[in-house]
């Protein structure tokens, strides 16, 4: 469902600032795969992330998603087959909409464009029916402004207009760092509801260790622009964080420092 092939990435080529943000990135998802990254600050997580939405463009390597090299496709040629939510619960939204009114942007985000109706009876049924998953009684809220709903309320729905259209990859990008402890949780498990409820592929970076343990069948480490570790679904479920840290010292003769990672 994804594979990214010898993906390479410089920024500030060729100067005092030049920094390696990727090298050599190889990666497999196969469909159904929910894959956790974990890393420091400037591990390349996000610009992984960025490179498979389209944001930015690998100065070589290529990009398939669902058998299609994508390598060339701008990002919004690409928003039709991924889902992705960012740290930022604004981001995802449009804050002056109502709920049916982000919904109908989701849900026919991937539909030819027509002179019909974007909200129907019909349609909101299908609305109130997903937003029943999220238990946050959002469903009778349709015409309330996303503008006015809390940081987790918006996060819920961004989560849940990414997953709308089962995307063939669907990108977590810190999706619960922004949040308080009980909101965090909250969105942790709606996550795993609706990424097991239609088995989508899913690709999440998070800073928080326990978080990438719980979930996900496949986890891979970063550090300096490149994956040092990967832990497969027959290791996965045994693993702790004290196994996470003594790899990554085996691997780079010294401690991980990162107290977000581990506190997160």
């Amino acid at each position: 469902m994804l594979k990214l092939t010898n993906i390479n990435k410089v920024f500030n080529e060729g100067t005092p600032d030049e920094k390696v943000a990727l090298g050599d990135i190889n990666l497999h998802l196969a469909p159904g795969d929910f894959v956790t990254i974990i890393g420091s600050n400037g591990a390349g997580k996000s610009t992984m992330m960025n490179m498979i939405s389209g944001a930015l463009t690998p100065d070589f390597g290529t990009v398939h998603i669902d058998g299609k090299n994508v390598t060339a496709d701008a990002e919004y040629k690409r928003a039709r087959h991924i889902g992705r939510v960012f740290q930022d619960p604004m981001a995802g939204t449009a804050p002056s909409m109502t709920i049916e009114e982000n919904l109908a942007l989701a849900y026919n985000r991937t539909k030819p464009r027509t002179l019909g109706f974007g909200v129907n009876k019909k349609k909101k049924d299908i609305y109130r029916t997903a937003l029943e998953m999220l238990s946050l009684n959002l469903e009778n809220r349709l015409n309330a402004k996303v503008g006015l709903l809390s940081g987790g309320e918006r996060q819920a729905l961004s989560l849940l207009m990414a997953t709308f259209t089962q995307p063939s990859i669907l990108l977590l990008d810190e999706h619960t760092a922004a949040l308080d402890p009980s909101r965090a949780e909250l969105i942790t498990n709606i996550t795993k509801q609706l990424v097991e409820k239609d088995s989508l592929t899913t690709l999440m970076v998070t800073h928080n260790m326990q978080q990438a343990l719980d979930l996900g069948n496949r986890l891979i480490m970063m550090d300096k622009g490149q994956i040092i570790l990967e832990v497969g679904p027959e290791d996965k479920p045994n693993l702790t964080i004290p196994d996470l840290m003594a790899a990554f010292e085996k691997i780079r003769g010294e401690k991980m420092n990162s107290d977000r990672a581990l506190l997160g």
